[in-house]
């Protein structure tokens, strides 16, 4: 039974103010909150780069408020002022649900509870502040990152609607890929996709080049991808390459870069937000894992996605292995 019927709730606030991976991760959560609130206007308060995401998903998000930092969150710079003036336009939505999901809640809780809407719900944690007020559930600090959400969909009497990723695609999207004219065709080509947010995360680019070299051997054309900010690692990738892969770094859009792996034969990536834009298309992926938790943020499908856990397992030779099997299923 919801814990919060449809009738009382025409306005909802959803706090997660994090990067591609992981708001894609939280999709399947927000499906199942706009099919309990077919009618209610629901808004993202998160990092700016995000506005772009709801539009998006515009069939599940109503808009979207820019985030202005808060003490301790490391994602955005906190300035008071700012932070201010973000809470009054927040609390002038009056809205009447604001759900925090952007983590265990140790930092951010009191804050939610300054966006002044009407209930408060969201996960919490031991020992730090949450409102007593029936709509916080433990944070679930095991299993996947997506589960973790549907968790707290469920805690709060919503139907689930599955655990299948998304990435809705436009019109634009795919005529900003063919803009590029790249002479690919749909399965005859593989994303590589080296970059990372952050430089330990990066898998080293004589390995990605490795994979690149033996895919091309395999008739198939390697796709570089990556942003511009990622243009060094890439060129350096391709240093190292024997063949000529085709370079898209800093020419694509996101959305372009979703329409790539949407038609791809496979992606080889770090654990990054392409990872599970290849898990909403089902596209075959190798995914490395360099951050320690391949269970959180893996793709759940382990016949269509092999995610390896660099950390424990620094071996090539079962990524090579890995590749060349998935190489050999889509041909």
């Amino acid at each position: 039974m919801m814990k919060l019927p449809p009738s009382q709730i025409k306005k909802i606030a959803v706090f997660r103010a994090l990067q591609l991976g992981d708001m894609l991760c939280a999709i399947p959560a927000i499906r199942a909150l706009r099919s309990a609130y077919p009618n209610a206007e629901i808004i993202l308060i998160g990092l700016n780069w995000a506005r772009s995401f709801t539009e998006r998903f515009s069939n599940y998000f109503s808009g979207f408020i820019r985030f202005a930092g808060y003490p301790g969150l490391p994602e955005q710079g906190f300035e008071p002022a700012a932070f201010t003036n973000f809470l009054s336009i927040v609390q002038k939505e009056e809205f009447d649900l604001a759900i925090q999901m952007q983590g265990n809640g140790s930092i951010i809780n009191p804050m939610m509870e300054l966006l002044g809407a009407k209930h408060v719900a969201g996960y919490s944690k031991d020992g730090h502040y949450a409102p007593d007020n029936g709509l916080f559930m433990p944070y679930p600090d095991y299993g996947h990152e997506i589960d973790r959400h549907l968790l707290l969909m469920d805690f709060l009497g919503i139907e689930l609607k599955g655990n299948d990723l998304e990435f809705p695609l436009t019109t634009d999207d795919y005529n900003s890929l063919d803009e590029l004219k790249l002479k690919i065709e749909p399965q005859n080509y593989v994303c590589i996709h080296p970059g990372s947010r952050g430089t330990w995360r990066q898998w080293p680019v004589q390995y990605f080049a490795s994979l690149a070299d033996y895919c091309i051997e395999q008739r198939y054309k390697a796709v570089l991808t990556g942003t511009t900010e990622e243009a060094d690692i890439i060129n350096e990738v391709i240093k190292q390459m024997r063949y000529e892969p085709i370079n898209t770094a800093g020419k694509t859009s996101m959305g372009a870069v979703g329409a790539l792996i949407q038609n791809a034969a496979m992606l080889i990536s770090n654990c990054t937000g392409v990872s599970h834009i290849a898990s909403a298309f089902k596209t075959p992926s190798i995914v490395i894992s360099m951050d320690g938790e391949p269970q959180r943020w893996g793709p759940l499908d382990k016949r269509v996605h092999r995610t390896i856990n660099w950390l424990q397992s620094p071996d090539f030779h079962s990524v090579f292995r890995e590749t060349v099997e998935l190489v050999s299923l889509a041909g």
